[in-house]
């Protein structure tokens, strides 16, 4: 049984400040950022609380939206509180508990051509149940992953810290390649060989009791990497941000990856090397526990990361 066309079912979408039916949310074949990938975009997750559906970061993944407008020269048609209080909107209208919220910026089919002037500049949000980015015994196991033999975007290439459209090629070319050689996921290299990041997630090892993860340079500032750091930091555990090199992580204790849709992400192997046990570390294990009951608001510490929205 094939699975339905996100295309077509029932709910609500935001699009420029209304909500409309979900099957009627469509643009034009000529919009802008349909040809050119020049566009920008969050990726959000809502979860169950004891106090009902909570958008964790709402405001983190906000902010860094319209960062990535900004490095991008696109004028947000909408103010942060506005794009706040429309994701909490879309979240509601469809009745969910539990979502994968995706606000995207696009431009409009004004006129054509790189030199296109004119052009307007729109905003939607949509929200669907999204459970696990992969088979969920893959927290417990871990993944295996394939370093990529695509390089991950150099800083004066393309710019690194806007969550772009068009950016996210790199990734599919990756994550292509790792799948086609039966692996899970890609590990990307930066242009002088050091680790990046995955596909779509940040990195971390482990060594002797102490995290390391690559600097933030053609990396991605990750939301579920900074929650990691902070964890990381109240409990007393030793973080490093460096530079990184492949052979490392072969020789690692643990390793994961994080990010809103994988969360937190064992690695068991990278290029055919076990890596630890593996499986699943205990530091990756503890860090992942801490996430959970975060995110499910089992947790009373940092209520400033949770917003709660009434059904």
């Amino acid at each position: 049984m094939t699975e339905a066309s996100l295309a077509d079912r029932d709910g609500w979408i935001w699009v420029n400040g209304d909500l409309v039916p979900w099957r009627d949310a469509r643009v034009h074949m000529l919009t802008y950022t349909l040809h050119y990938g020049v566009g920008v975009f969050e990726g959000v997750r809502a979860y169950n609380t004891p106090v009902g559906p909570s958008i964790f970061r709402l405001a983190d993944h906000t902010r860094r939206l319209f960062d990535s407008a900004r490095i991008l020269q696109i004028d947000m048609p909408f103010t942060a509180d506005e794009i706040l209080a429309a994701q909490c909107e879309v979240l509601a209208a469809n009745e969910l508990d539990e979502g994968y919220l995706r606000p995207v910026v696009y431009l409009g089919s004004e006129s054509m051509g790189l030199r296109a002037k004119g052009l307007s500049v729109n905003a939607a949000i949509a929200c669907w149940p999204w459970p696990d980015y992969m088979d969920p015994a893959a927290r417990d196991r871990g993944i295996s992953v394939r370093t990529s033999s695509y390089t991950r975007h150099h800083v004066n290439i393309t710019m690194c810290k806007a969550k772009a459209n068009g950016n996210y090629i790199n990734s599919v070319l990756a994550l292509r390649e790792a799948q086609d050689a039966g692996c899970d996921e890609a590990l990307l290299l930066d242009n002088e060989g050091y680790v990046a990041e995955g596909s779509g997630e940040n990195v971390f090892l482990v060594k002797d009791g102490v995290i390391h993860t690559p600097e933030l340079t053609s990396c991605l500032p990750g939301i579920t990497r900074d929650t990691i750091l902070v964890f990381a930091r109240e409990q007393g555990i030793p973080v490093v941000e460096r530079r990184i090199t492949r052979d490392e992580v072969y020789i690692a204790d643990e390793a994961f990856f994080t990010g809103t849709a994988a969360e937190v992400l064992p690695i068991r192997e990278l290029d055919g090397r076990t890596i630890g046990e593996g499986t699943r570390g205990p530091l990756t294990g503890r860090l992942q526990a801490l996430y959970f009951d975060q995110v499910r608001g089992r947790r009373e510490a940092h209520p400033e990361w949770h917003t709660a929205v009434a059904r």
